[in-house]
């Protein structure tokens, strides 16, 4: 569930990330030392009854205020990120990034399909096309959004992604937030690096209830086929609402490790929903407007999406099994 990206990116940001195999302590434990109110639990648990009002609105042209602060707040650590790194380099003190992948190992050319699943899950977000279309003056409109929201996604991905390489080098974690701490080592003061981490967890925490309206109307759809709205049944829309937020939450804390999740989600149902179904469409072509080179693509597609999720989910088993947190390397690269 993408929601579940959310609350981990947040907890660790907030109290530091669980399982790394490396200390990288939270903002608030930086800020006030080891308690259980900045440990990741209650750090969920305030996060939730914060968003709480976000989360019950029963259209999604309430949430358009926060959703367009979330991007901005992604657009700021972006430049601080930037900025940081244009720091590092005329100071001196940049690490300088292995520019080729490691192949050290047998396994380290298959350890660059692990990568593929994160940049799906990057860009699933599908389910909210439908929802926002709906309730836009223009309908026409839709198209425009969903190419400037590909843009600026990409944009931001890419320019995170390499100056958070400069910075940190062969150190940079899977999770890059969880390295603006203490021991990041840019030689700015730690403010900057702190609010660094904190726009980007304000800017997860204002798309939770985004991906939560979308996640709650099709699982009420699932269960209840046929029952009048949702939003016009508030009992049937609290209740669903409270049982999705303690499914999330008690996901959020059973899962340590954001790395595992992004992998796993990211080669099975993310490769489905962004490639293999819409690909399975095409082929299917119910209305008979699909054409050839249509078809040979939509093969294409999903043949490519099945062989680079079976390699990394492979990947992703026997580096279990042997017990590694792999990701830094694979993904920087």
């Amino acid at each position: 569930d993408p929601e579940c990206w959310e609350s981990f990116g947040a907890g660790d940001v907030m109290s530091g990330p669980v399982g790394s195999g490396e200390a990288h302590a939270g903002v608030l434990p930086e800020w006030f030392g080891p308690h259980w109110w900045t440990g990741r639990d209650a750090v969920l648990v305030a996060a939730a009854v914060i968003l709480l009002p976000l989360v019950l609105q029963k259209h999604v042209d309430s949430l358009r205020y926060t959703s367009a602060l979330s991007i901005l707040l992604a657009a700021v650590f972006m430049l601080i990120t930037m900025g940081i790194a244009v720091y590092t380099v005329f100071t001196g003190t940049a690490k300088m990034p292995r520019m080729l992948p490691d192949f050290s190992t047998l396994a380290s050319p298959f350890e660059l399909f692990t990568a593929v699943p994160v940049i799906v899950v990057a860009f699933t977000f599908h389910f909210n096309v439908h929802p926002i279309r709906a309730e836009l003056s223009k309908t026409s409109d839709m198209k425009s959004a969903v190419r400037i929201s590909l843009v600026l996604c990409a944009a931001i991905y890419a320019a995170v992604g390499f100056f958070g390489f400069l910075l940190f080098g062969d150190a940079t974690m899977p999770d890059v937030l969880a390295n603006f701490d203490r021991s990041s080592g840019s030689g700015v003061p730690q403010a900057l690096n702190d609010a660094a981490r904190l726009s980007y967890a304000l800017h997860l925490v204002l798309v939770f209830p985004l991906l939560h309206y979308s996640l709650r109307v099709n699982v009420d759809e699932l269960l209840f086929p046929g029952r009048r709205p949702l939003a016009a049944d508030t009992r049937r829309f609290v209740a669903l609402t409270a049982v999705l937020m303690g499914l999330l939450y008690a996901l959020a804390i059973a899962i340590p490790s954001i790395w595992t999740l992004f992998q796993y989600s990211g080669s099975t149902f993310a490769v489905c929903i962004s490639l293999i179904f819409p690909g399975a469409i095409v082929l299917r072509d119910v209305h008979g407007i699909a054409k050839r080179k249509d078809k040979a693509m939509a093969a294409m597609m999903i043949t490519l999406a099945v062989i680079t999720s079976s390699i990394a989910i492979a990947s992703n088993v026997m580096s279990s099994i042997k017990g590694e947190v792999k990701g830094v390397s694979a993904g920087a690269s």
